[in-house]
């Protein structure tokens, strides 16, 4: 009698777990949020009508929570609906829900954007943010083709185009942090994601983020000048046990003799404490909005040969060492995203072919398949450092915008 209890229940048990599951998986499609709902391939619709013939409401939508996915009836356009035989052609068996469209945690106006931001100049104006949905097949993950923060920080990074406040986007700030920095381990190992190429901490931090916990005399502040930097054998002034980031645990004592030949290689490191503009500064004085113009210089440009003007003179030893190392000329000589400083000398006023001093080498765009359409690491992007200057950036602007109008 006992063993027959124990099977009962048993039974039970497995009885009210697949019933659970089959209702948590029922629920699971009405959310939406499962991708085995409708078949779908944007690459064949396609090739055949624009994004707009589908998504009829996005043009006019001014928030993500309006209707953006098709409904019946915009399908019933193409497709007979009516005839039972050709529901498998977009359903799955036994799966006739309508595709239920998740509620956004984000402020978006698609109106705004199509109509007044620069992508509106663009014939691709939808692809310009959904990149390359146009040729996906069926979609494995709700969601996968919405911009990345780094795309709309394409335009949002320079405040002349659009704001960079996080509320202008984010329903709610509070705690609003990438998935990756919610890893337990991501306090201690969090130095070498800032130092990765590509590194986007900037898009939230500003310069005085690192000293909330390492703290030191404005290491990255604007008054971190050489009289007042984080001197070895100082003491913490932190009542809270922070850690200090001491200079004598980063650099030699003798280091400001010796600095600029490690900077050569490793400007983005120094970058990552320092700011140029301010902290170099100081010694190399600012003048005309570059710093490295006056003061001290390194020793190759107080040759009497280091720029030579005219047509066939080479342009002296400057030209030779910009080819040699041009990450080295750009870590000084920084137009802050703008134009490269290069442009300074090297234009071309008179519209005449040939007459002034040149940039890049002949047939430098013989083929539109350069490398940086495709490789971040591209030499162009030492000097073109834009926020759009990035393969795959958007139609029109900055870097992207001197071809692809």
């Amino acid at each position: 009698m006992k063993t027959k209890h124990i099977y009962l229940s048993l039974t039970i048990l497995v009885v009210a777990f697949l019933a659970f599951s089959a209702f948590t998986s029922r629920s699971h499609i009405n959310s939406g949020t499962s991708t085995k709902v409708i078949k779908f391939s944007h690459e064949q619709h396609n090739a055949v009508m624009p994004c707009e013939d589908c998504h009829t409401g996005v043009a006019e939508a001014q928030s993500l929570n309006a209707r953006l996915l098709p409904t019946k009836s915009v399908c019933a356009g193409c497709h007979d609906v009516e005839d039972p035989d050709l529901c498998s052609t977009c359903h799955f068996p036994d799966v006739y829900e309508p595709m239920q469209q998740k509620k956004a945690g984000l402020i978006f106006n698609h109106a705004f954007h199509i109509k007044n931001a620069p992508l509106a100049q663009n014939g691709d104006k939808c692809l310009s943010c959904h990149k390359d949905i146009n040729l996906s097949g069926e979609i494995q993950v709700r969601g996968m083709f919405n911009p990345t923060m780094e795309a709309c920080w394409t335009c949002h990074a320079e405040t002349k185009l659009a704001t960079n406040a996080c509320e202008a986007c984010h329903i709610s700030t509070a705690n609003l942090i990438p998935e990756t920095h919610r890893l337990s381990e991501f306090s201690t190992r969090h130095k070498f994601a800032a130092m990765a190429p590509g590194a986007n901490c900037m898009m939230c931090h500003d310069n005085t983020t690192c000293q909330e916990c390492h703290v030191a005399n404005a290491v990255m502040t604007e008054g971190n000048t050489m009289e007042n930097y984080y001197r070895p054998g100082e003491g913490s002034n932190s009542v809270d046990g922070a850690k200090v980031q001491k200079l004598s645990r980063v650099h030699d004592l003798n280091y400001r003799f010796t600095h600029g030949i490690e900077f050569k290689g490793k400007a983005s490191d120094c970058q990552t404490c320092h700011q140029t503009e301010t902290f170099c500064s100081t010694c190399h004085n600012q003048q005309g909005g570059d710093y490295a113009s006056a003061g001290f210089v390194p020793y190759s440009h107080t040759k009497t040969n280091f720029v030579t003007i005219g047509i066939g003179s080479g342009g002296g030893e400057h030209a030779l060492l910009a080819k040699r190392d041009l990450g080295s000329c750009a870590s000084c000589h920084d137009a802050a995203g703008a134009d490269p400083v290069c442009v300074q000398c090297h234009n071309d006023a008179d519209g005449i072919k040939g007459t002034n001093p040149k940039t890049h080498l002949a047939g430098f765009m013989r083929s539109e398949n350069g490398d940086w359409h495709s490789d971040m690491n591209a030499v162009c992007y030492n000097c073109h450092t834009d926020a759009n200057a990035k393969p795959n950036g958007i139609t029109g602007i900055g870097f992207c915008g001197y071809c692809h109008k």
